[in-house]
């Protein structure tokens, strides 16, 4: 049955994109949405620029391409900002990243080399394994989080951008659990005013974006804005906020395998998952206390998917290990390798083995794209709060409190895509079917 649409804003002027941490991630990014703009590369993973979406029923045979059926902001209506705690402006920081070919680099220069940081907000205390003296001062969190507001405030009048959307793209924290300072934005903004080591660098940047109406999208295991007090400024100032951690390598690859075993009433007895990477993300998580931090990301998809307490035959007591090392030499090409020992018809046990060599930036990239687009078109369609429907790009996905996160990545994609049906006012898409054989 078709809805009546839900009014959506056109996507007039341009998008400024702010993203805390000008790494590996944020250059790639950039420079991969310049190469695709020149029509000099194509924009492989994302779903954004590359996806359909189905319409009615299978015989109508409607599946425009996304783009096309969204008023989605275009590429070359995309501005770059971001904060970093190296003074290297992108073209500098790619190289030094690693990720990309020199002739891409060299295609992309002039754009990089125009795109430089912000001092960031820093503390060493929460991530431990870097060093970089390109940081703001301040007496109090309270004072610090002002100065991004002007930062936002000053980027978005020079670059005479008419939106923005911000994603965090620095580095894993070290493990944060809730505190009571987290649990509304009065006791959190007084926290602010008196340097509570509860709130995180990472904090103040989606404090900072939601004051000033920016949406805010957290591509780290950080709590970042996944607190009461975050959700409650969400909804106050009416912006869309999703998280968190990007989904890319590994866990991705879980989402996918988990529940095709599922879907099959395939048991598991355990699963094992160790990986090598190189580059800054490495070496932050070689600290114990940010491995923490992912380790908790990691770990929380399989039990959700597999449903251990509806299914205790097949997945009760199933062991689960995550490690990752810190070897240099790999890069940005980290390697995963997962053991996987499942049991089928009568208990017999089989395995199955898993060796994915992924490169980490160039999976997160088209994701950054895609948050970027999806969160603006939901700033203009008037959306609010978590974004329960963007799940499908996060280990660690938001929800309501009162609900257990999705992480069935097909599950995640119909819901999204449903998301996107209902928008703009055509059927959800059930995948029934029974009117084809009445």
């Amino acid at each position: 049955m078709m809805r009546r649409p839900k009014k959506v804003a056109p996507p007039k002027g341009k998008l400024g994109v702010l993203t805390p941490g000008m790494g590996a991630v944020t250059t790639t990014f950039i420079a991969g949405v310049e190469l695709i703009r020149r029509g000099q590369a194509q924009p492989v993973g994302s779903l954004t620029q590359m996806g359909t979406i189905r319409l009615g029923k299978r015989t109508e045979k409607r599946s425009p391409e996304i783009k096309k059926f969204l008023p989605l902001a275009k590429l070359d209506d995309l501005v770059f900002g971001g904060w970093d705690i190296f003074p290297d402006d992108a073209y500098r920081a790619a190289r030094n990243a690693g990720v990309l070919a020199e002739k891409d680099l060299e295609q992309a220069k002039p754009l990089l080399s125009s795109v430089k940081p912000m001092k960031a907000v820093f503390d060493r205390n929460y991530v431990r394994r870097l060093e970089g003296g390109y940081v703001k001062k301040g007496a109090t969190k309270w004072e610090l989080a002002q100065q991004l507001r002007e930062d936002i405030q000053n980027f978005k009048a020079k670059s005479r951008v008419s939106r923005l959307v911000m994603i965090w793209c620095g580095s894993t924290e070290v493990h944060l659990k809730a505190n009571r300072i987290h649990r509304d934005l009065k006791s959190f903004e007084k926290a602010l005013k008196a340097n509570h080591e509860a709130i995180s660098p990472s904090m103040l940047y989606a404090y900072a974006a939601l004051q000033e109406g920016v949406p805010f999208a957290n591509g780290a295991p950080n709590l970042t804005v996944d607190i009461p007090a975050m959700v409650e400024l969400a909804q106050e100032k009416k912006v869309p906020i999703t998280g968190k951690d990007f989904k890319t390598g590994q866990t991705l690859m879980k989402t996918i395998i988990a529940p095709g075993l599922k879907s099959r009433m395939i048991g598991l007895r355990g699963w094992f998952s160790t990986n090598i990477l190189g580059n800054r993300d490495g070496e932050v998580l070689d600290d114990p206390e940010s491995f923490k931090t992912k380790e908790e990301s990691k770990l929380g998809a399989l039990e959700y998917i597999l449903q251990p307490k509806l299914y205790p035959a097949l997945y009760n007591g199933f062991c689960h290990k995550v490690r990752i090392h810190y070897y240099p030499p790999r890069g940005d090409n980290k390697e995963g390798w997962d053991n996987i020992d499942i049991f089928g018809w009568l208990g017999y046990p089989m395995q199955l083995k898993v060796n994915f060599l992924c490169r980490d930036s160039i999976l997160a990239a088209p994701l950054v794209l895609d948050l970027v687009l999806f969160l603006d078109l939901a700033q203009r369609a008037g959306l609010r709060g978590i974004q329960e429907w963007l799940s499908f790009y996060f280990k660690s996905p938001m929800c309501a409190p009162q609900l257990y996160p999705e992480h069935d990545l097909f599950i995640q994609l119909t819901k999204l895509k449903n998301t996107l049906r209902w928008l703009r006012g055509e059927s959800l898409i059930t995948h029934l079917g029974t009117e084809y054989y009445d």
